[in-house]
């Protein structure tokens, strides 16, 4: 399917056939493509740029296709990382996390830090935790092999 070119997000860099490897999605999801490009919200005289992904209801497309500063596309890949490799030792608490110090890292960024923790404020969190982490056993495949990638393709690039 083509990504529209008349909306504010302008593609410069797509893949139109998302929709065939979208994790445990594919084939039966609405997203049908990612889009690399200038920003839906640029002003005169500031070019940004930013990641896309598009979303078609089958009659049009959908206001929910999100729209991502790249900067915040590999935020959110490093959030996921650290979060991927806290629960393969989480296993050594009791309850998948020390409610003492929910606290698990810290990843400097940009002269600060973003802090990554449990949500010991969900009043659900014991439940969900194990239902997470149920969940991350049970794409383990799916993620592997996009992390196998990822790897890859930073190790090309010289990280």
């Amino acid at each position: 399917m083509k990504i529209p070119t008349n909306l504010k997000h302008k593609p410069v860099i797509v893949a139109k056939d998302y929709s065939r490897i979208d994790g445990k999605y594919a084939y039966a999801t609405d997203v049908q493509g990612l889009s690399a490009g200038l920003a839906q919200w640029n002003d005169r005289g500031k070019v940004d740029i930013s990641a896309k992904i598009w979303r078609y209801t089958g009659q049009k497309w959908s206001r929910q296709s999100e729209e991502l500063p790249l900067h915040r596309v590999l935020d959110l890949a490093i959030f996921v990382c650290d979060t991927l490799k806290y629960f393969r030792d989480a296993y050594r608490y009791p309850k998948l996390y020390n409610p003492e110090k929910p606290q698990f890292d810290r990843v400097g960024i940009q002269g600060d830090a973003m802090t990554m923790e449990v949500c010991t404020d969900n009043e659900k969190i014991d439940e969900d935790i194990l239902l997470f982490s149920q969940a991350l056993s049970d794409d383990s495949e799916l993620l592997g092999e996009r992390l196998s990638v990822l790897s890859r393709l930073l190790k090309d690039m010289g990280y």
